[in-house]
């Protein structure tokens, strides 16, 4: 396939509805943990959730090779430099296949010390460190899922990775059934069964991801020559992916402080955290999707030096984001008793949840500003700006802010979520001055001929 004809067919909505599928099941498939396990006991829940504090930093760690990838072979495509758009995207996988290696085995080890600085309850300990062992020690499997699937989104296949994720969610769901509830006499695991199910599924999922790159991609990927790559292009890598890392994980860590907070307050708060912030996924979603549709588009009008289209482009996609995100919130909070309803019974639980929901409507639409206009930068090869304001606001005021309302003057959860609303909104109102300062168009990645 021809790029002119590939650009051609690349419109928002045909690249992001695979994407918004394929996200939704993926948040699908952490709530199904989450809500088989409330039938199982709350305090799994809890357990769960704060391993997954932990777990989400490795995907910080293996998303910065995946999305410097995306991003350069996005604009290797778009020039039309097919053959160096393989390179990087044999480099990256081999890359990413190496830390997750290391961050695999360094989990399985310190699995408990890193709980204990999370300061879980010791009735907890036991059901979180088995989980953490288990999916954090083969998370090597999750960092090859990423990077193979931002390479076939990159190539526009965004429909591939969507039927893996299917599948995927199909098998994690039908082994959470079989070893929480134990039908047919299959005995009933609990944590552990729910840790080993998700590992399971995402074993045939990468078998079924690794197919698809094969046939997909034209030219031949040059995994045996992978030593002779010019190493221009994990620098290249490095220098799109370090940056975007130091964003998320700069997000992740100041998660981690607030969870610890949150753990001030009691079991029951954290429980309420994980069923809203659950639910709240589903919110942010469309925003996310339209972020990493546009993120692909603008990479690759940069490298074709459509400036002008890419400018509006990013414009055009944080309006869709922000009306979407908005409107998703004021429907959830309307259901929010309801949605709670299906976690759990507690009457307090709900209460707060309820509170927490109705309070995205302000959250929401700041959000969609962060994610649409800082993929958006990021794709033009614009990295550091973000990270450096993320962290300012991360830390300046979201973590500061939680801890003197949450804590200080005991606004509980609410004061949290009042946190987050004033550090998005901050963050994305200054994404969108930088963007507008056209500062990004002299930030690509490659030269400006092909």
């Amino acid at each position: 396939m021809s790029n002119e004809k590939t650009i051609k067919r690349m419109t928002l909505f045909v690249l992001t509805w695979p994407i918004f599928i394929e996200l939704f099941l993926h948040m699908l498939m952490g709530n199904a943990d989450t809500l088989m396990l409330s039938q199982f006991s709350d305090d799994s829940v809890a357990a769960v959730g704060v391993a997954n504090q932990i777990l989400n930093l490795l995907i910080v760690m293996f998303g910065f090779i995946a999305t410097g990838s995306s991003i350069i072979v996005a604009q290797h495509l778009g020039a039309n430099q097919r053959s160096t758009a393989a390179d990087v995207s044999v480099i990256s996988m081999v890359s990413n296949l190496i830390i997750g290696l290391i961050l695999s085995i360094g989990i399985w080890i310190f699995s408990e010390p890193l709980l204990r600085m999370m300061d879980l309850p010791e009735k907890l300990m036991p059901e979180a460190s088995i989980y953490l062992k288990i999916v954090g020690g083969f998370s090597f499997l999750q960092g090859l899922i990423m990077t193979v699937g931002a390479v076939l989104r990159s190539y526009s296949f965004t429909r591939d990775t969507m039927y893996v994720t299917i599948w995927m969610n199909l098998l994690n769901i039908f082994g959470n059934y079989l070893v929480i509830f134990g039908p047919f006499g299959f005995p009933i695991l609990g944590v552990e069964g729910v840790a080993l199910s998700t590992t399971f599924s995402r074993m045939i999922g990468l078998v079924m991801i690794g197919f698809l790159l094969f046939k997909r991609i034209n030219e031949k990927l040059p995994f045996r020559s992978f030593y002779r790559i010019p190493k221009v292009h994990l620098k290249n890598l490095l220098k799109i992916g370090i940056p975007s890392a130091g964003e998320h994980l700069s997000y992740n860590a100041s998660q981690i402080i607030i969870t610890y907070f949150i753990t001030l307050m009691g079991t029951e708060a954290l429980t309420t955290k994980v069923y809203a912030q659950n639910i709240m996924m589903f919110i942010f979603l469309f925003s996310v999707a339209v972020s990493q549709g546009t993120q692909i588009m603008i990479g690759y009008l940069v490298g074709e030096r459509k400036l002008e289209e890419a400018y509006n482009r990013c414009l055009k996609s944080l309006k869709i984001a922000v009306a979407i995100s908005a409107l998703m919130a004021v429907l959830f909070s309307f259901c929010s008793e309801a949605l709670l309803s299906i976690f759990t019974s507690n009457e307090d639980i709900i209460s707060t949840g309820t509170t927490l929901i109705f309070l995205t409507i302000l959250l929401e639409p700041g959000r969609a500003f962060n994610l649409v206009i800082i993929n958006s930068l990021r794709a033009a090869g614009d990295v550091t700006f973000p990270v450096y304001m993320g962290i300012l606001s991360m830390w300046g005021v979201s973590v500061t802010i939680s801890y003197f309302l949450g804590i200080i003057l005991d606004f509980g959860l609410a004061g949290i979520w009042i946190s987050f609303i004033v550090d998005e909104w901050l963050r994305g109102l200054l994404m969108l001055r930088r963007w507008r300062s056209r500062i990004w168009e002299k930030k690509a990645f490659l030269p400006r001929t092909a």
